[in-house]
């Protein structure tokens, strides 16, 4: 009798940011519907929530517990030097228990916020070199992907693609720059977003005029290569979100802030400060789940982080972008929306008052056109199970997967 799939899911899992964390919840709904029997376990960046909330046993991704801090006395940075050390050896014998380790999406080979090579480059890439080395199959699947100016980034990010047995995307743009980093992508597919696959809640009852509007906001200060001007752009993001805010609440809109990671919550309080009405309120969000509940409950939304946006366009609330990133044009394009992106490292409220205002008259037809694109995401969803399934599984597997998908 064969032995139970051993299965581990790596990456900044538990660590408050919901977008990864819907991934995971993700991949694990698919693990459990189609290998119940899969013995899964994470590597993680927050190991006692991974472990509380979705009950599997989960380590610490690094040795050094203050591996995100900044290091400035010689003991800390001593520390972090002696935890690359020692992470090279952790990783390896987690890996090496393992069939198959899968990342479970993530912008795990962007760099489109600040990231440091020794950071979670330097993770992934011992990740996927250990697989390599004991004949573990990493996937990376449903990841996102772009051009990385910093060598030594793009150089781990490079070779963790190239050492992983599987791959996929979350767009074209994605698999573009990983072969123009020189990666073979011609076996790689592109699929929509993981947390597409979520569950989606039930819609809520209309509401009357003036409905509520979603605001999802962002701890933003501009990607990997504008650190010289990170506060300057963060000022100017939080100054042109405010006015906007301050404007739906003149037209007297209720206004609901969102945030996609904990780090976001200090731009929700100085919103709350600067906008000092009982028509804005902030929700308190633990999980894509409760994203979507309040952007059900909305009459449009207008966000920043992506699975705030993946959250907004799978229930189907005509949504604007605040857009930081290419992945973010490509998500609105691929849900019919690409006309309504707005630059977040240059909000003009008056020019996002306009699009708001032109997105709102087109509500019932964008409705329409999100839950066409939505039914799609679903068949595609369902292709990237069974390819993920005919990449990892034993042969079984597949025989039960087809089967199931070519029942009518």
């Amino acid at each position: 009798m064969r032995s139970p799939a051993r299965v581990g899911v790596f990456g900044l899992l538990g660590s408050g940011n919901l977008g990864n964390d819907g991934s995971l919840e993700a991949v694990l709904g698919y693990l459990r519907a189609e290998h119940p029997g899969a013995v899964v376990d994470a590597l993680c960046g927050g190991p006692e929530v991974v472990a509380a909330r979705y009950r599997i046993p989960a380590t610490r991704l690094h040795w050094n517990r203050g591996e995100y801090r900044t290091a400035s006395r010689a003991g800390a940075v001593a520390a972090k030097g002696l935890g690359k050390v020692v992470d090279v050896f952790r990783t390896a014998a987690w890996v090496r228990r393992h069939d198959v380790v899968i990342v479970p999406g993530m912008g795990v080979l962007e760099a489109t916020l600040p990231l440091r090579p020794w950071g979670f480059p330097y993770s992934l890439f011992l990740l996927c070199s250990s697989g390599r080395l004991f004949g573990t199959r990493v996937a990376l699947v449903g990841v996102g992907a772009g051009p990385i100016g910093n060598r030594p980034t793009r150089a781990l990010v490079r070779w963790s693609a190239r050492l992983a047995a599987y791959r996929s995307y979350r767009d074209t743009q994605s698999r573009d720059a990983m072969r123009e980093m020189g990666v073979d992508t011609a076996r790689d597919e592109v699929y929509p977003d993981l947390a597409f696959a979520l569950p989606t809640p039930a819609p809520s009852a209309a509401p009357g005029p003036p409905g509520p509007v979603c605001v999802g906001v962002m701890a933003f200060h501009g990607g990997n290569d504008d650190r010289a001007r990170a506060e300057e752009i963060h000022r100017r993001y939080l100054d042109g979100t405010t006015r906007f805010v301050r404007a739906l609440v003149q037209d007297g809109r209720p206004v609901r802030l969102l945030t996609g990671d904990a780090c976001d919550v200090a731009v929700v309080d100085a919103i709350l400060d600067a906008v000092d009405s009982p028509l804005v309120t902030a929700a308190e969000a633990a999980s894509l789940a409760d994203l979507m509940d309040e952007m059900a409950a909305a009459d449009t939304v207008v966000a920043t982080r992506y699975h705030n946006l993946v959250c907004a366009l799978k229930v189907g609330t005509p949504t604007l972008a605040l857009s930081y990133a290419a992945k973010s044009d490509a998500l609105m394009a691929r849900m019919g929306l690409g006309a309504y992106c707005h630059p977040a490292r240059e909000v003009d409220a008056d020019r996002l008052i306009e699009q708001f205002r032109a997105l709102e008259k087109r509500a019932a037809e964008l409705r329409q056109t999100l839950a066409e694109r939505n039914r799609l995401a679903a068949r595609q969803l369902q292709d990237q199970f069974a390819a993920l399934t005919a990449a990892l599984f034993p042969a079984h597997d597949h025989t039960h997967v087809r089967t199931r998908q070519e029942t009518p």
